[in-house]
């Protein structure tokens, strides 16, 4: 009778142990999302494309669960970001609304022992675990080549560039960089804030001081729609081109039917997709395959662009 009560106390142990090490909120693997508003239409495609894998993830069992925020500043975003990691998430997915207003807030993460994958914007520190981004560089530097070859190497251009942050400089160093040398001239640069409606307004301004106008180079497909929309409207014809950035499904219709946009390079958002699988397998415990992951500033013009047109897709 002993031997059976002591057999059946280890039964009853070994019992209680397996359900407090399976079922315990604390073995869940949650992934926590921080990304800015919708602003635009880029960004509203990557929110969406970066939701879709989240939920995908939970789906297949690779995540229990996952906590998405978005926000319209950085003071915003900063209580969100530290409101995950009040909640004990495994990894945050970020991308930051602006560079150096989100860096102690990131730092905060490391410090955690949190891993941080940065999307598309990079911090002013070391923060990151991995960074998944497009080549902006790269972007500027595909346009400027663009620009000499269409313009002759000689020319008035247009700059509408977006807020300040790094993908904002690098896409302004690396156009500066590759019309070096060339007769190409910059005699405006303005911020349209990466918004359709503000690069409406600021070309507006801009073809008022500007009698002669040879092409428009501006660091967005959306901020490319405004200022097509502002030449229209003010009846220009001096303008021969504008180039965009990101790989718009609209602008890719406008290219499809020879309009004012004649290439655009690819940022896509779908980049979101891979951060939050990497989101994902850090969360799990697994090492980082890479720091940086970088998306091909691919140009996209009339030779190409049915190749990469996706009538279905978000952006």
């Amino acid at each position: 009778m002993k031997r059976f009560l002591s057999l059946l106390l280890v039964v009853l142990t070994i019992g209680i142990v397996g359900c407090s090490s399976s079922s315990g909120a604390d073995d869940e693997v949650v992934l926590g999302l921080a990304l800015p508003s919708a602003t635009h239409g880029w960004m509203g495609a990557l929110i969406q494309n970066a939701e879709d894998q989240a939920k995908a993830l939970v789906e297949d069992g690779t995540i229990d669960a996952y906590e998405f925020t978005t926000a319209d500043n950085p003071a915003d975003q900063t209580s969100n970001v530290e409101d995950l990691i009040a909640q004990g998430v495994d990894a945050i997915v970020m991308l930051p609304i602006e560079s150096e207003a989100l860096s102690p807030v990131a730092a905060t993460v490391k410090d955690a022992g949190i891993p941080l994958v940065i999307v598309d914007r990079e911090l002013t520190n070391d923060a990151a675990t991995v960074i998944v981004k497009g080549d902006n560089t790269g972007i500027g530097i595909n346009a400027g080549e663009y620009f000499v070859e269409q313009l002759g190497g000689s020319g008035k251009v247009v700059e509408i560039a977006g807020p300040s942050s790094s993908v904002t400089n690098q896409r302004s160093e690396g156009f500066r960089q590759s019309i070096e040398g060339s007769d190409i001239e910059i005699i405006a640069s303005q911020n349209g804030e990466f918004s359709t409606e503000t690069s409406l307004q600021v070309m507006e301004n801009v073809l008022t001081a500007q009698s002669e106008i040879d092409a428009v180079y501006t660091q967005d497909d959306g901020m490319a729609l405004g200022v097509i929309q502002a030449i229209k409207e003010a009846n220009r014809t001096d303008i021969q081109f504008v180039t965009g950035a990101g790989g718009a499904k609209e602008v890719y219709e406008i290219i499809q039917e020879d309009g004012l946009v004649k290439a655009t390079f690819l940022y896509s958002p779908l980049m979101v997709k891979d951060a939050v699988v990497i989101g994902a397998d850090l969360a799990n415990g697994e090492e980082a395959e890479s720091a940086e992951v970088v998306i091909p500033a691919t140009q996209i013009s009339e030779d190409n662009v049915e190749e990469h047109y996706d009538a279905e897709a978000n952006f």
